[in-house]
């Protein structure tokens, strides 16, 4: 079938060029187009015929959720509104949704970002692919849908929840790709599984995302679904949506699509960009969004770029795992703590499952942590105490925090069709 939907640059210095075009571009259609993108530039003394290479990019300003907010409902537009075919929205922090506008060029883009991903996993166009994420303002549905759907594969658009419905037309129509959360793939999976419905399906591929995940749980998917590997894609809503950006059948991290946008890494605190290798803030520039541009937008996403090409031989750079958001960071007897540590040191230990949850409690003068984690599936009861032992010993080595763990049955700990809540403050 060819590489339909790739960049057609070849080499990282041709990608660099067409960056750097792009951030010119963006700029200027920015400044142009929309009256707060101009007030910020001027204020921070940049124009638009300043940009004249990759070094000028950390003279922009920062733009954050709160100026997506404060701009509601239309923010940083940058087009007549009458150009404007589309809007999505996620959740606002503050009580106001964060909304994006879309042209028919930005849905475009869009659709050939995401057929992009269904091409690096390996899909063609006899796949048969059943959509398991929400539908509506959420950009999830209508992005996987509308990648597919480009890509030329079968669409099975059913959404978030109705397992029997799942369950049916997985067997029923032979779906070969999953696509859902991680979570609700962990929650099909098992369903498949208690049903006894693995050597029914012709399920192959699972593409999932929306949230951090362990590797205990991505290892309970593939086992339980019977598939031959599964994909990690990221997703903002504020780019786009889901499909920016997709792990290769290498699995060596996850290529992003830098002719779409540019990827910094920044430490949260000090701002300054990060080299390869560090964890630090996603931060993205985008390169041909015309409703809404992005100008070094603060998606308070933790990862790292990684340093070293992957071995599949593609110029599209990449980045690690997603371990979390600044913003889910809790401070616990002075620590600071991400949910993505914790999930690391769970997924070391082969005595438990994926799901586990997080509370926080006061008492006696002092704050305290307890896990609860489930017992791996033929796990034998009676080590218990000696699993709880060891992850607390591990939890104050590497996090310098004593938590207390709990082993609870296997299938204890609530699944959900969306995402997972993990932590729970409960110190009022």
């Amino acid at each position: 079938m060819g590489k339909r939907f790739m960049p057609a640059v070849k080499t990282a210095e041709e990608l660099r060029d067409l960056q750097l075009e792009g951030l010119k571009w963006t700029v200027d259609h920015a400044y142009q187009g929309s009256s707060f993108y101009r007030n910020r530039l001027d204020e921070a003394g940049v124009r638009p015929e300043d940009i004249k290479s990759h070094d000028d990019l950390e003279r922009l300003p920062f733009t954050t959720a709160q100026d997506l907010q404060e701009g509601y409902p239309m923010p940083l537009l940058s087009v007549p509104p009458e150009n404007v075919v589309r809007v999505h929205a996620s959740s606002g922090t503050t009580g106001k949704r964060k909304v994006l506008c879309y042209t028919q060029k930005d849905i475009d883009d869009w659709a050939n970002m995401f057929a992009r991903c269904y091409e690096m996993a390996g899909l063609t166009r006899d796949d048969r692919v059943q959509i398991a994420v929400g539908y509506g303002l959420w950009t999830a549905g209508a992005g996987f849908q509308l990648g597919c759907e480009r890509f030329g594969a079968l669409t099975i658009p059913v959404g978030p929840g109705n397992r029997d419905m799942h369950c049916e037309l997985m067997v029923d129509l032979q779906s070969t790709v999953f696509c859902c959360t991680a979570s609700m793939g962990l929650l099909m999976a098992e369903e498949i599984h208690r049903r006894n419905l693995k050597d029914k399906i012709a399920l192959r591929k699972v593409i999932f995302g929306a949230e951090r995940h362990s590797d205990a749980m991505r290892k309970g998917i593939e086992e339980y679904f019977g598939i031959e590997e599964s994909f990690d894609i990221p997703g903002l809503t504020e780019l786009y949506g889901p499909g920016t950006g997709l792990e290769c059948e290498k699995h060596e991290g996850i290529h992003y699509w830098a002719d779409y946008y540019i990827l910094e890494i920044i430490d949260p605190e000090t701002l300054e960009p990060l080299p390869p290798g560090e964890t630090g803030e996603m931060v993205v520039t985008t390169l041909r969004k015309e409703a809404v541009p992005l100008i070094r937008y603060r998606t308070r996403d933790l990862t790292h770029l990684k340093p070293e090409p992957c071995s599949c031989g593609s110029v599209l750079p990449q980045h690690g795992p997603l371990l979390g958001r600044t913003d889910d960071m809790f401070i616990i007897r002075g620590v600071n703590i991400y949910p993505g540590q914790i999930d690391h040191l769970l997924s070391q230990d082969d005595k438990i499952g994926s799901e586990y949850q997080v509370f926080l409690t006061r008492g006696d003068g002092q704050d305290h942590m307890t896990i609860h984690v489930e017992r791996g599936e033929s796990a034998d009861p009676d080590e218990d105490s000696a699993v709880t032992a060891r992850l607390g010993d591990a939890m104050q080595l590497h996090l310098l925090v004593r938590a207390q763990v709990k082993v609870v049955d296997h299938g204890n700990l609530p699944r959900t069709e969306r995402k997972s809540k993990r932590v729970f403050d409960e110190r009022g």
